[in-house]
C-alpha cells in the first residue's frame, strides 16, 4: 500500500529554518521529520511513499538522490573509467516517488495531482510536520471495519493558554489555567483513503480540510481512529527544539523502529 506525504507547503510559522528549506526537511537530530514519518510507516511495512512536493522541492529531491549514496561503503576507480563499487548498502527498502504538485497548489489539489501514482487502490495520507507512536496496522484494520472512504486519526490537543469565563456583560467572573477538560481532537494525518477521494478533489484550489472532509462527514463517509497517545506536529521552533532534545536525549516516543 502506498503511504502519500504531503510536504510542499511553506511552513511559515517556523520560518527560521524554512526560508532555507521545506519544512518536511527540517532536522530532528541528523535527519529531516520527513525521514522520522517514513522510518515509522517502514517499521509496519510499508515502504513505497508518493512525496506531494512543492516548495523548494529541490532539497528534497537533492536528498533522496545522495541518500543511498551516503548509507552505504563504496569505492570510487579514477583510473578505470570512474567507475563506483557499493560494497556495503545500509539504506532501507525504499521506493520514492517525488512529484511537483506546484509551489501555491492547496492540500487537496496536491493529493488530486498524485492520483496517477496511486491508482484505484486504498492509499495512506499524512502530513510532513508530525510523528506519532501509532500503530499504523490498527489504523489499517479500523478502516477495513468501517467500509467508508476515508479515516482519519483524531488527536487530542489542549489549549495552549489560561481559560477565561465571561458573563453576559463581557466581564470576567473566573480564570484559570488549560486542564484536559479543555482538550479537544483535531486531525493528526495518519489518514486512509480509498480511491473513490479523489471524486471529492477538484482542482489546484481545493482545500481538503474543508469541502472534501466536509462533504465526506455530511455524506456519512468519514471516520475518526481515536488515539491518545504520543503525537506531536512541528509548527513552530520552539516544538522543534522539544523535538531534537528528545531525540537526542534517547527519549523519542515515535521511534518505534529498532
Amino acid at each position: 500500500m502506498k503511504v502519500v506525504i504531503l510536504a510542499g507547503g511553506y511552513g511559515t510559522r517556523i520560518s527560521e529554518e524554512s526560508h532555507l528549506k521545506p519544512k518536511p526537511m527540517i532536522e530532528i537530530g541528523d535527519k529531516p521529520i520527513l525521514w522520522h514519518i517514513m522510518k515509522e510507516y517502514s517499521h509496519y511495512g510499508f515502504n513505497e511513499f508518493i512525496i506531494c512536493c512543492g516548495y523548494k522541492q529541490h532539497v528534497i529531491k537533492e536528498w533522496f538522490a545522495d541518500y543511498y549514496l551516503y548509507n552505504s561503503d563504496v569505492t570510487f576507480d579514477f583510473a578505470n573509467h570512474n567507475e563506483m563499487t557499493v560494497h556495503q548498502n545500509v539504506s532501507e527498502p525504499w521506493k520514492v516517488t517525488l512529484v511537483d504538485t506546484g509551489l501555491d497548489t492547496m492540500t487537496g489539489g496536491r493529493i488530486k495531482r498524485i492520483q496517477k501514482y496511486v491508482g484505484n487502490e486504498t492509499f495512506m495520507l499524512t502530513y510532513g510536520d508530525a510523528v506519532c507512536d501509532i500503530d499504523i496496522s490498527k489504523v489499517l484494520d479500523f478502516h477495513r471495519s468501517h467500509h467508508k472512504i476515508a479515516t482519519i486519526t483524531a488527536v487530542p490537543v489542549g489549549q495552549r493558554f489560561g481559560v477565561l469565563t465571561l458573563d453576559e456583560t463581557d466581564s470576567i467572573t473566573a480564570f484559570r489555567e488549560k486542564s484536559e477538560i479543555d482538550s479537544s481532537y483535531i486531525n493528526g494525518g495518519y489518514m486512509i483513503m480509498e480511491p473513490k477521494v479523489f471524486e471529492y478533489l477538484k482542482d489546484d484550489t481545493t482545500v481538503f480540510e474543508k469541502d472534501p472532509l466536509n462533504r465526506l462527514s455530511s455524506e456519512n463517509e468519514l471516520k475518526a481512529y481515536k488515539y491518545k497517545g504520543f503525537w506531536q506536529c512541528m509548527d513552530t521552533k520552539r516544538e522543534k527544539d522539544m523535538l531534537d532534545a528528545m531525540w537526542n536525549n534517547g527519549d523519542a516516543p515515535w521511534k518505534v523502529w529498532k
